[in-house]
C-alpha cells in the first residue's frame, strides 16, 4: 500500500452517494475538496470523525473546502448514517473499493491478532488545481478536524 502524496493528480472518479446519485470529482472542479476515506459508517471512531466534521462544516467551508467521505459501505447504510449523525456532507460507496486502491489506501490491516485487507483512515486535500495539496495520515478520530483546520489556517 502506497498512499499518494502531495503534488500527485488526484485520480477522477465517479462514485454513488447516500442517495444513489453518481457523484464525479470532476463535480468540485476548481474547488478544494477534503477526500477523507474510512473503514466503516455507524462504528464508533467513524461516527466520531464523521460528526466532528460536521461540526466544523461551517470553518471548512469558510476555508473554500467541500468534504467527500468514502468507505466500502453501500449507499443504503450510507444513507442510513447520514440520517441518523446529521450528516451535512456527501458519503461515497466504493464498495469495489477501486478508488481507495487509486489512492493508495486500501491494504493489509490488522486488529485484534486477525489480518484482512481494508480501507486505511487517510484523508487528502485535493487542491483547485486536481493536484493533492495535503495528506493528512497522523490523526485520532476525534482530532482530524483539528487537524486539517490548522493547516487550512496556516496557508
Amino acid at each position: 500500500m502506497t498512499p499518494l502524496k502531495a503534488g500527485d493528480t488526484a485520480p477522477q472518479f465517479s462514485l454513488p452517494d447516500q442517495d444513489g446519485e453518481l457523484i464525479n470529482l470532476t463535480d468540485f472542479q476548481g474547488q478544494r475538496v477534503l477526500v477523507y476515506f474510512y473503514p466503516k459508517a455507524m462504528t464508533p471512531g467513524c461516527t466520531v470523525q464523521a460528526c466532528r466534521l460536521r461540526d466544523n462544516m461551517d470553518d471548512l467551508k469558510r476555508a473554500g473546502v467541500e468534504v467527500l467521505g468514502i468507505s466500502t459501505d453501500k449507499p443504503e447504510k450510507l444513507s442510513r448514517f447520514a440520517e441518523k449523525e446529521l450528516l451535512n456532507f456527501t458519503l461515497l460507496s466504493d464498495e469495489e473499493h477501486q478508488v481507495a486502491g487509486q489512492f493508495g489506501v486500501w491494504g493489509e490491516k490488522s486488529f485484534m491478532g486477525k489480518t484482512y485487507d481494508g480501507i486505511h483512515r487517510i484523508s487528502f486535500l485535493v487542491g483547485v488545481d486536481g493536484t493533492i495539496e495535503k495528506v493528512f495520515d497522523d490523526f485520532k478520530t476525534s482530532n482530524h478536524h483539528d487537524i486539517v483546520l490548522a493547516y487550512l489556517k496556516s496557508v
